[in-house]
């Protein structure tokens, strides 16, 4: 396999780390691109070392949280979808299955110092997606992928709060957590895309519809989204979220375009229609549009973090941002592909530019390591997990195209579901009870505040 063919290969690379390389990529050769994400995804592997004797499965080192190794094992389950590359797969059932928590729900004791609704959605949204791409399921008597998607979903639903702001979830789990009253996008914006997801996959659209159709509605109430499709970072409880920081982040809005994406496939309505397109439009804040001003691409619809990367202080976390605008972008091709022209018109160029950009020659890419800036197409000094996960799902979305549909339970979908799970951790499955009325919408806030302390494939999957 390629990737076991780099392994052996790449330390005699090492010897000639002073030379500049780069990763290779030709958009119009399959083998080119998988032969890049292979390189990206071998880079982003030799910084994890869980599955090292004596090391814990599933946990990345320092500086990383928690989360962002979830993210990780999501990338590297749409690695084997796109190139049908195995290497990794032992590695990410084993991680996967090690973080599940004593009650299968990705609620680990070790994690209780700084676990957030939308850490734990990182882990569901993996399983969720292993579970629609038919990733290859665990031994019986192990957690199954789908159990535990619902497993997350089911315990965030006995977290949604009525109580301040009309309704939504927390970021922190836990009120002894810094941000428990931080009502986040990243964490609704997690729980509807699940819901949307779990909807289609299941069937079940009374429930999982209705919790999407909830989760819209409440960002939208308190100013999250706002009239253009913008997606703000969060808003406030104490303030029972009459206001919002409007600071934006690429993960943001992919996370609800996804989420709008699939609800408009199973409703092939004109109001999730109007919704998906302009979250598409929204998401144009994150590429470069080459127009002079303060976006220095030489070229158009290069992707880019506009928070942070402008001036150089993107924190690990913010890092890999990039790699879920690119996944979701490319994932909602294929539930709604009257987006396709639009949404390959950025990945195409933006994975030229990433994959420019990985001619590092710091560990562990021995003149591939990738950087974080790709509007310059050359590296920019800088390396990690999130710069190499960036370049890998940029890159290998430009399969997609080649890729099979997501599955359902009813068009192949093998993985075992269980609609009770984690309902029994003194929560129980309970219907949407938020309803959004003109009052609501009025008191959405509108001022800036930062609070302080984130073979072609080209069916219609509607017809599923």
């Amino acid at each position: 396999m390629l990737s076991q063919l780099r392994q052996v290969l790449l330390p005699a690379i090492a010897l000639h780390a002073t030379i500049s390389s780069a990763i290779s990529l030709d958009l119009s050769s399959q083998d080119s691109i998988k032969e890049a994400a292979s390189i990206a995804a071998y880079n982003m592997m030799q910084q994890y070392s869980g599955n090292v004797s004596g090391n814990t499965p599933g946990l990345l080192p320092g500086p990383y949280y928690w989360w962002e190794a979830g993210a990780m094992f999501g990338a590297l389950i749409d690695y084997w979808y796109y190139t049908g590359d195995t290497t990794y797969n032992a590695v990410t059932t084993q991680g996967l299955q090690f973080q599940v928590g004593a009650n299968q729900n990705y609620e680990p004791s070790n994690q209780s110092a700084d676990l957030g609704n939308d850490d734990q959605s990182f882990w569901g949204m993996a399983v969720l997606t292993a579970a629609e791409l038919n990733f290859p399921n665990p031994p019986a008597g192990d957690p199954q992928w789908l159990a535990l998607a619902q497993a997350v979903f089911n315990r965030q639903v006995s977290r949604w709060d009525n109580a301040t702001c009309g309704g939504g979830l927390r970021w922190q789990i836990f009120p002894f957590n810094n941000g428990y009253n931080y009502k986040n996008a990243i964490s609704n914006g997690c729980f509807f895309n699940m819901a949307a997801r779990l909807a289609k996959y299941t069937g079940n659209y009374t429930y999982y519809q209705n919790w999407a159709e909830t989760a819209w509605d409440w960002s939208e109430s308190v100013g999250l989204i706002d009239d253009k499709y913008n997606v703000y970072d969060g808003t406030d409880s104490n303030i029972n979220c009459t206001q919002v920081d409007h600071l934006q982040w690429s993960y943001n809005v992919g996370v609800y375009l996804l989420g709008a994406a699939y609800m408009w496939n199973i409703t092939q309505s004109d109001i999730w229609h109007t919704r998906v397109q302009g979250l598409l439009n929204a998401s144009d804040t994150f590429f470069t549009q080459n127009t002079g001003g303060d976006t220095p691409s030489s070229s158009p619809y290069i992707m880019w973090e506009i928070e942070c990367e402008p001036h150089s202080n993107c924190d690990p976390d913010q890092k890999s941002f990039k790699a879920y605008l690119s996944r979701w972008m490319a994932a909602t091709t294929k539930v709604a592909p009257w987006t396709t022209d639009f949404v390959m018109a950025r990945l195409q160029p933006s994975a030229e530019a990433a994959a420019a950009a990985c001619t590092g020659t710091s560990y562990p890419g021995y003149g591939t390591t990738c950087g974080l800036i790709w509007y310059t197409e050359s590296w920019d000094g800088t390396y990690g997990v999130g710069q190499e996960m960036n370049a890998l799902e940029v890159i290998q979305a430009n399969l997609i195209s080649f890729a099979k549909a997501p599955v359902t339970s009813e068009s192949g979908g093998t993985s075992v579901g269980n609609p009770l799970a984690g309902t029994g951790q003194g929560s129980g499955i309970k219907e949407p009870g938020f309803h959004i009325t003109t009052a609501d919408k009025a008191g959405a806030g509108i001022l800036t505040l930062l609070f302080g302390g984130g073979g072609l494939a080209a069916a219609v999957w509607a017809s599923i």
